[in-house]
C-alpha cells in the first residue's frame, strides 16, 4: 500500500489584532490596547493542524504574496514541517 499523504489547498493570512477592555456599545467608541500579529488562514490552521497530529507528510498548496506578511506566513509554515513546494 502506498504511504498516505495529505494535501490542503486554502488560503494564508496574517491576523492582526488590538485587544479591547469590552465590546462597544452601539455608537461608543472604545480604545484598543494591546496589538499583535498571528499566523491564520483557514487552509494554513488546517494544514498545521493536521502536521501536528497526522502521521503522513502534509503538503500546502496557496497563493502567498512576496512581502513582510506573506515572509513570515512562510517562515512560520516552515517550523510546522510543511511541503512548502506549491506554494
Amino acid at each position: 500500500m502506498a504511504h498516505p499523504r495529505i494535501i490542503v489547498v486554502g488560503s494564508v493570512n496574517t491576523d492582526l489584532v488590538i485587544r479591547v477592555p469590552r465590546l462597544p456599545r452601539p455608537g461608543e467608541t472604545v480604545l484598543g490596547g494591546e496589538f499583535f500579529q498571528a499566523a491564520g488562514g483557514k487552509g494554513a490552521n488546517q494544514a498545521v493542524a493536521a502536521a501536528r497530529v497526522a502521521r503522513a507528510p502534509v503538503a500546502f498548496v496557496a497563493a502567498v504574496g512576496d512581502d513582510a506578511f506573506g515572509r513570515q506566513s512562510i517562515e512560520h509554515l516552515r517550523r510546522e514541517n510543511l511541503d512548502l513546494s506549491a506554494v
